[in-house]
């Protein structure tokens, strides 16, 4: 009796074991058991207001995605303390009002971005004029320098160029985006090979500003070069970026593409 007893729980433990092997080949969930990747905020706390109020809440939103332990989200106003050696640790560098001193802040962005490294860059990450003096900052954004803005924030309506990039294709082929303050470049990085144009500002905003008007133009807003792990989103002005659901959901899908390219392999497959 005993051994027949003995049979009968054996038997139902390896059945138990088929059963849970055939749910979990078919389990449509993939739950980390450690963080996935690491990711490095930097930011300025000194620049101009509105900025800064950006990078207050673009913290925020990034760390609420942390929610679960998936990711390890580091910050820092500076890169004195980031050389390659550290940099090369994340998967993803999210630029958000700043960007890199000259001299080995710059030398250390520039190598890891050569190196496979991840960039999220938010408005001002990209700013650049005559007096910038990084030649290596437009060949990376794949366009020329800061031509023109509109003034004061508003909204726009946004027209997606491209609906099948993992980037956009789960957003609307057009949307309005929050207020913000709209960044136009010259020349346009529609111009250059390289680039894939994401979203723009349709010309059916135009004359685009109350004080500061602009009335005509090419006008990319989000776009990615194609030589490295990097998107662009030109929003990041003022404390209304996040209010939209629909903006929210392009911001994370150009955060998990960056990394779902890490050279590593892909994070959220692991």
């Amino acid at each position: 009796m005993r051994n027949i007893r003995s049979i009968l729980i054996l038997f139902t433990t390896l059945l138990s074991a088929l059963i849970c092997t055939a749910q979990d080949s078919a389990y449509p969930a993939n739950y980390a058991r450690a963080p996935r990747f690491k990711a490095l905020i930097y930011y300025s706390d000194t620049a101009e207001e509105a900025h800064v109020q950006f990078a207050r809440q673009a913290i925020e939103f990034f760390h609420r995605l942390t929610y679960g332990e998936g990711y390890i989200l580091d910050r820092t106003t500076s890169l004195a303390d980031y050389p390659y050696e550290r940099l090369k640790e994340y998967s993803i560098v999210i630029v958000v009002n700043i960007t890199p001193a000259p001299g080995a802040e710059r030398q250390a962005m520039e190598q890891y971005m050569e190196h496979g490294g991840g960039w999220l860059g938010f408005h001002a990450a990209a700013y650049n004029d005559n007096d910038t003096h990084w030649p290596w900052l437009n060949r990376f954004l794949g366009c020329g320098q800061f031509y023109c803005n509109n003034w004061p924030p508003q909204c726009v309506l946004l027209d997606v160029d491209n609906t099948d990039s993992p980037v956009t294709r789960n957003i609307p082929a057009t949307f309005v985006a929050p207020e913000s303050e709209w960044y136009q470049w010259n020349p346009s990085p529609r111009l250059n090979r390289d680039v894939e144009i994401l979203a723009s500002i349709s010309p059916k905003n135009y004359p685009l500003g109350i004080k500061d008007i602009i009335n005509s133009g090419d006008f990319p807003v989000v776009w990615r070069n194609k030589k490295y792990r990097m998107v662009y989103l030109n929003y990041g002005h003022g404390d209304r970026e996040f209010t939209d659901a629909t903006q929210n959901l392009l911001t994370l899908n150009a955060f998990r593409y960056i990394v779902s390219l890490d050279p590593t392999g892909n994070p959220f497959e692991k």
